[in-house]
């Protein structure tokens, strides 16, 4: 766990509860991100800056492993578990409230057998028995992007440039956090380590020196771009590969295309949230690609050819048998969302009667015809006898 985390409030930066699901956790930040981007806010500092916290926040509260690490963490140290006292725990044992003091055995307690509590504490503080460990490999943070596909793009997949920001060593300095023509010191505080030893209760503990940040490294005439943090925001263009058959409202995770990784950590994930734009014609239900087709009541009755049109371009001929009733689905083979394997789903077509609105007078004469000819054929004669109701007269 990153030593800074006991000092920042992350649950204050986003404005959520401390108790906050992780979709509001996802909600809240995705507001801020879009209020505060150096994108919408060029030469704001304080929207930078504010940006980088928010950031650094949401990277924590929004991975469960990280959110449980800094609560315990946070928890323990509001508690007074480790405030300066006789024993190590405050003035009257375990939180200092007047509980009976116990006769501890400390190495008990976090000694390398404890396999417990003091694996925790060295978790928190990097603390090792020769003193403070030297940095370790950093993985690098994961980002967030949103992209809208058309329909067609989806249906077989697609590679699309992504444009990204991240945190990179500053363009001005290349990391250094020092003035050009200048160039940092090993710090003399730390001695390069970027860490010092505080003792407390009978503990000596590692943390962050004061005079470096922890960098290890002291700049007499800081950086103005970066005022000698070392570090700036990057726009880099990465190319994504979306998968075949993404669904409206998936998200697709793209490894090691995120945040590059830190002392030779690996880089972190990119999370594309994906958005499929709707088809004037087509729609989709799950590997199959649906279409409603509209066709005269001669070509329902009598039977015929159509031309149905197919996703990806162009049309296929579709048989009707006489009498195919209103709303009958057909399959076309093979004409719907590639599947993982490479097989397609199908063609769901929808037959719709359409009702003449407007009947010229020969037409009219055609269907009274028609209708006298078909007089005997009552499509609901059976209608009210399931419905336990006598059927009506026969208009004449």
């Amino acid at each position: 766990m990153n030593k800074d985390w006991l000092e920042k409030d992350f649950y204050a930066e986003l404005g959520v509860a401390k108790d906050a699901s992780a979709d509001e956790i996802k909600k809240k930040y995705r507001k801020l991100a879009r209020e505060l981007h150096p994108d919408k806010n060029p030469g704001d500092k304080a929207a930078e800056d504010r940006f980088k916290k928010v950031s650094e926040a949401y990277d924590v509260l929004h991975d469960d492993a990280k959110r449980k690490e800094y609560d315990e963490a946070r928890s323990l140290f509001a508690g007074g578990g480790f405030r300066p006292g006789g024993g190590g725990f405050g003035g009257g044992g375990f939180g200092g409230g007047g509980y009976q003091q116990y006769d501890v055995n400390m190495e008990d307690l976090f000694g390398d057998d404890s396999g417990g509590f003091g694996d925790f504490l060295g978790g928190i503080f990097n603390r090792g028995r020769g003193g403070g460990r030297s940095p370790q490999p950093r993985r690098g943070q994961d980002l967030e992007s949103s992209l809208t596909l058309s329909f067609d793009d989806a249906l077989d997949g697609v590679t699309v440039p992504l444009r990204l920001s991240t945190d990179a060593p500053c363009s001005s300095c290349h990391g250094t956090g020092a003035k050009a023509g200048t160039v940092p010191r090993m710090c003399p505080t730390c001695d390069g380590s970027g860490q010092t030893s505080r003792n407390q209760g009978g503990f000596a503990f590692a943390e962050p020196c004061v005079t470096c940040r922890g960098r290890g490294l002291f700049v007499d005439d800081p950086c103005p771009s970066c005022q000698g943090s070392g570090r700036g925001l990057s726009s880099r263009t990465v190319q994504a590969r979306i998968p075949a058959g993404v669904k409206n409202g998936a998200r697709i995770r793209l490894k090691g295309k995120g945040g590059k990784g830190e002392r030779g950590g690996p880089n972190g994930d990119l999370l594309v949230d994906i958005t499929v734009s709707k088809h004037p014609v087509f729609d989709r239900k799950g590997d199959n690609v649906t279409v409603t087709v509209p066709v005269t009541f001669t070509e329902a009755a009598l039977g015929g050819e159509i031309s149905v049109p197919t996703p990806r371009g162009g049309s296929v001929k579709l048989k009707l048998p006489a009498g195919t009733s209103n709303g009958r689905t057909m399959r076309v083979k093979g004409k719907g969302i590639r599947r993982k394997d490479g097989t397609n789903g199908d063609l769901l077509v929808t037959i719709d009667v359409a009702v003449p609105q407007n009947l010229s007078s020969e037409a009219r004469e055609a269907l009274q015809a028609y209708a006298a000819q078909t007089r005997d054929h009552d499509p609901r004669k059976d209608l009210f006898t399931m419905a336990g109701e006598p059927a009506p007269e026969s208009a004449s």
